[in-house]
């Protein structure tokens, strides 16, 4: 079994973003497999066309820069170079990330750009099974679960390939924990 670790970066504003949408400017994902393996990852930037420059708080957020997403693909073309490289190995994968916010924006951005989302499966939630396996009152964060597990992070929080590996290092923790 391969299972796909999903992260995004979304266009962000300081305090009230009434009337903006916000639109995937990076997406980060690690595939491992059942023996613990590390198979590859996939990295992009997108170029967001509802609001093209991002805000100061975002880049501040993120770290992405103005010039990297201008310099980027459109969702459509990085959506697609995504699904090959999803299955570009054969056999069965399983889609997880941090939380449902990932998946609510890839849904939209397909809705926006008419796309079809129906290659990607059902998604693991594992900010849910974390919170439940470790009987955690509310759902924590991604740097609060490293620190709970002893995990360090590495890289830079906010950016999708960074938070896609340090989510596949607590992934590959639990692997024999989660629930598929």
């Amino acid at each position: 079994m391969n299972f796909i670790i999903l992260d995004l970066e979304a266009t962000c504003w300081q305090g009230n973003a009434m009337g903006r949408n916000p639109e995937i400017i990076e997406l980060g994902a690690y595939r491992v497999n059942g023996y613990r393996e590390w198979i590859d990852h996939f990295q992009a930037f997108i170029k967001p066309v509802q609001h093209p420059r991002l805000s100061t708080y975002c880049t501040d957020l993120t770290g992405i820069t103005q010039e990297q997403v201008s310099k980027a693909k459109t969702f459509e073309h990085v959506f697609q170079l995504f699904e090959d490289w999803y299955y570009n190995i054969e056999g069965a994968h399983l889609l997880c990330t941090w939380g449902a916010k990932d998946m609510e924006l890839i849904s939209d951005e397909c809705a926006r750009h008419d796309q079809d989302f129906a290659f990607l499966p059902e998604c693991i939630d594992l900010k849910a099974q974390y919170a439940m396996m470790h009987r955690l009152p509310k759902e924590v964060g991604l740097i609060k679960a490293l620190e709970y597990t002893e995990i360090e992070f590495e890289g830079a929080h906010h950016r999708a390939i960074d938070d896609a590996f340090n989510t596949a290092k607590l992934f590959l923790h639990y692997l024999d924990r989660w629930q598929f």
